[in-house]
């Protein structure tokens, strides 16, 4: 049996689950997700904590299983804690900064890139070298923050571009010194 997908998930006080013809919905303080759970798992909610089970033992079933766990999870913690993504813009010249509800980044192109962020997920910066990403929907969350560093990952060389905050860049030495004589 999956080792993630037989742990039962508590629910918090404050948060409820309901699970109506394969749709889990769940309301918390910061919101409410819903997430159409795959036809083949089954959710139990008795005496405040879900269940996660599946039909048989093959190995979609198993994968299956640890996943919806996983995902059922996320909603729960999404809508209590909420999730956050920090980057960090390292470079001369590099700069974020918000004009109305988007995001104005300066990255050394000739002209400054305006991100509109989904309606889910918050966008801020607090300073001009680092955007905090933050909402209740892990994924969106992450692919939001993927996507804002994707417009100048960080390079090898000087490390120049927009990094996630704690990540670690490899770096290369640059070209050796001319060694031949002419």
């Amino acid at each position: 049996m999956s080792r993630i997908g037989r742990k039962p998930i508590e629910i918090p006080k404050g948060v409820t689950v309901t699970f109506v013809d394969h749709v889990i919905t769940v309301k918390g303080p910061k919101g409410e997700l819903k997430d159409t759970v795959h036809p083949d798992i089954g959710v139990e909610i008795k005496n405040g904590t879900i269940i996660v089970t599946r039909p048989s033992d093959e190995k979609k079933h198993k994968s299956l299983h640890g996943l919806w766990r996983a995902n059922i999870n996320n909603m729960i913690v999404g809508v209590t804690s909420g999730y956050t993504k920090k980057l960090e813009i390292v470079g001369v010249g590099y700069r974020a900064e918000m004009k109305g509800n988007k995001l104005q980044l300066l990255l050394g192109y000739s002209h400054p890139i305006l991100f509109s962020p989904p309606a889910d997920v918050k966008v801020e910066a607090p300073t001009q070298t680092s955007i905090v990403v933050s909402g209740i929907h892990k994924q969106l969350v992450g692919l939001v923050a993927a996507k804002i560093r994707s417009f100048r990952p960080p390079e090898p060389y000087k490390g120049k571009g927009i990094k996630y905050e704690g990540e670690f860049i490899r770096r290369k030495a640059g070209k050796a010194a001319a060694t031949g004589s002419k």
